[in-house]
């Protein structure tokens, strides 16, 4: 069962007097890993609760499966959000429930199987995030992270088509944060989902989604594939994308002429602006855990890269270009390991390989299609 898109316009959304975004406009692919960045403060986790109606934005539309939950009625909302599973910031668990219990609710909710399948369920989920053993505890007698892991669980037990995630950093250390990042990438290899991270991980950021797309100032900055945002000169994108004291954003949310100034004469005088050194080309994307099905979410961002990349300056264009043929040389060396991969030159200089079980595809000389 494939993702689903989700489709925006120009929404808006203020508490009070406090406008939080405004004309926000984006299509998230079906079937692709996204993730949304920005300062904190920017309405991110706004955003996500707007998607599945928890919050309702002044203007705007909100398209799930062609369907607007700005207009729709509330039985239509419902069954909407059958299609989610959401993982929030605190993982949301009911205090007086064990874990098990938790991750088996939606399945007690909506639909009717029978306890000995569910209890599968359950235990496989909870396998998935390492707290097989865990069962019996309550919320408050685990970690703020194992939460997270039961909470990210009972978001996966009714395989849904889209999955929204809520700072799956949050509470957990850099190793169990990589963990659920690969659980996140092979849940999309297996069941094509639609996938939507909120997070101000760098590290994430940089290797696991599809595609990438940033709040500030009350406006959505950009958003697109990774390899267009991980080569942008956009001044708010590069400074967070490198976690340094110099750009655009500031202590409060932004800053003035003279603060920026200021800073980068410190910085040109030898003091450090903070964050890792800045980060040239496109870092390698984290792929599906060996065994797994190919992830054609891949293919199809690739061929979207190539459709744009004329638009793009030659700096971003060679930095694509490359990234392109490292993943091609990457996956054809991981086919020969498992004898999967045949190659047929032509004349051309392209490169055909028959990728069983997946349809062939094509690299060209200028990135080509895949």
């Amino acid at each position: 069962m494939a993702g689903l898109e989700i489709a925006v316009e120009d929404l808006a959304k203020s508490f009070g007097s406090q406008s939080i975004w405004e004309d926000v406009t984006l299509t998230i692919p079906p079937g692709e890993v996204s993730v949304l960045l920005g300062p904190s403060g920017t309405g991110k986790s706004v955003f996500l609760k707007s998607l599945i109606g928890l919050l309702r934005p002044e203007r705007g539309a909100i398209y799930i499966d062609g369907t607007d939950i700005m207009s729709c009625s509330s039985k239509e909302l419902y069954e909407i959000r059958k299609l989610f599973g959401v993982l929030f910031q605190d993982g949301a668990l009911f205090g007086s429930m064990n874990l098990f219990d938790n991750v088996a609710f939606p399945l007690r909710e909506h639909t009717k199987k029978p306890d000995s399948e569910i209890r599968k369920i359950v235990r496989e989920k909870m396998e998935l995030v390492g707290l097989l053993g865990a069962e019996d505890k309550l919320p408050g007698e685990i970690s703020g992270g194992m939460r997270k892991r039961a909470g990210l669980a009972r978001a996966l037990v009714l395989d849904p088509q889209i999955i929204l995630v809520d700072e799956p950093d949050s509470g957990l250390d850099p190793v169990r944060t990589t963990y659920i990042s690969q659980t996140l990438i092979d849940i999309n290899a297996e069941i094509d989902a639609t996938i939507l991270v909120v997070s101000h991980n760098i590290n994430l950021a940089r290797t696991v989604p599809d595609n990438i797309g940033m709040l500030f100032r009350r406006k959505l900055v950009m958003f697109g594939p990774r390899e267009v945002l991980l080569t942008s000169e956009e001044p708010v994108v590069k400074q967070f994308l490198n976690g340094t004291m110099i750009g655009p954003i500031g202590m409060s949310e932004e800053k003035d002429e003279a603060t920026m100034a200021q800073e980068q004469a410190m910085v040109d005088a030898g003091h450090h602006g903070g964050g890792v050194d800045d980060v040239e080309g496109i870092v390698p994307q984290m792929k599906a855990t060996p065994g797994m099905p190919f992830r054609q979410a891949v293919a199809r961002r690739q061929a979207r890269v190539r459709d744009i990349m004329h638009t793009l300056p030659p700096r971003a264009q060679a930095a694509i270009e490359e990234s392109l043929l490292d993943d091609f040389v990457g996956d054809y060396a991981a086919d020969v390991s498992s004898g999967a991969a045949l190659w047929d030159a032509d004349p051309a200089g392209s490169i055909t390989v028959d990728r069983s079980p997946d349809p062939a595809w094509t690299l060209g000389q200028a990135g080509g299609t895949r």
